[in-house]
């Protein structure tokens, strides 16, 4: 298997997550946060990767650890933070300086934001570990709405991208939870896991499944037309999984990430594979890391 991996150093930054620009093929966005996360300030890097190597193309401070970032649907230059302030910021890679905007109304740590992928609307979710859900245009200077009903710090926050106005939330209160923007009152709770719940995403080729990663090292899949029973368990982490993600390209594969120190590459129903696009992580080693797909590809 080839070892064809870029990597990026930043000293003193501890990476939370990494994006790439749905509009600029790599092109990647990554929050920081300095001391873990636990004090200090953050920072937003934007990376570039040519055939040398990764190279950093701007970069943003900002007073508090980020743990969260999303790329704009509508503008390649815009991206959308969060932070540990309680606050959400706003940032033009075509400018020197930022954020645009500020918005600050969650009164914990802001853990997930999302921007949503459905066409006609341009929204933004964020989730806070005091317990709500918030709503923005980003055009706006304020939330559009406020979502209660976990017990417990929100982790994660998706949109999904089939479902206009629809979107996944993942809990310490165990639950995994559907909304709807046109209700405030949830539509779906999932008691998904007997532990705290750190990710969810949805596939992209299957508007009812969704994948929870949890404390208790297992991901598990749900069909939303019937939730009494995960309809896989994948087991393998040996610490708690921090991040799950469905690659956008392909319905059987998924990624995810732990306090193992590890990311795994899964193929659902499959017995031979071979990944065709980068995958990118970053973590508390204070390294952002590309992995080419040739390095990935799977035995038969």
């Amino acid at each position: 298997m080839s070892t064809t991996v870029r990597t990026l150093r930043v000293p003193g930054r501890h990476g939370y997550a990494a994006e790439f620009s749905p509009y600029l093929p790599g092109r990647l966005a990554c929050a920081t946060a300095q001391h873990y996360g636990i004090a200090g300030c953050g920072t937003l890097l934007i990376l570039d990767q040519n055939e040398s190597g990764l190279r950093l193309l701007r970069s943003f401070d900002w007073n508090d650890g980020l743990f969260d970032v999303t790329w704009s649907e509508n503008n390649e230059h815009v991206l959308v933070t969060c932070s540990g302030d309680g606050s959400l910021q706003l940032w033009d890679t075509a400018k020197a300086v930022g954020p645009l905007q500020v918005y600050k109304e969650h009164t914990q740590e802001v853990y997930s934001v999302d921007w949503s992928q459905t066409r006609g609307e341009q929204l933004v979710v964020s989730g806070s570990w005091d317990q709500t859900v918030k709503l923005w245009d980003p055009t706006v200077g304020k939330s559009l709405c406020t979502f209660r009903g976990h017990e417990s710090v929100i982790y994660s926050t998706i949109w999904s991208p089939h479902i206009p106005g629809c979107f996944a939330s993942a809990s310490g209160d165990q639950t995994l939870r559907i909304w709807d923007v046109k209700s405030t009152g949830v539509r779906i709770v999932v008691p998904a896991h007997h532990a705290e719940i750190l990710s969810c995403d949805w596939c992209k080729y299957n508007e009812n499944l969704l994948v929870t990663g949890a404390v208790d090292c297992s991901l598990r899949g749900w069909d939303l037309r019937n939730v009494r029973q995960p309809v896989f368990e994948l087991l393998g982490h040996t610490y708690a999984v921090r991040r799950v993600k469905f690659s956008p390209f392909h319905a059987s594969v998924l990624a995810s990430c732990s306090y193992d120190f590890t990311v795994r590459y899964v193929v659902i129903n499959q017995t031979e594979f071979k990944l065709e696009s980068p995958v990118a992580d970053c973590a508390w080693d204070e390294t952002i890391k590309i992995y080419d797909p040739v390095c990935l590809t799977m035995p038969a």
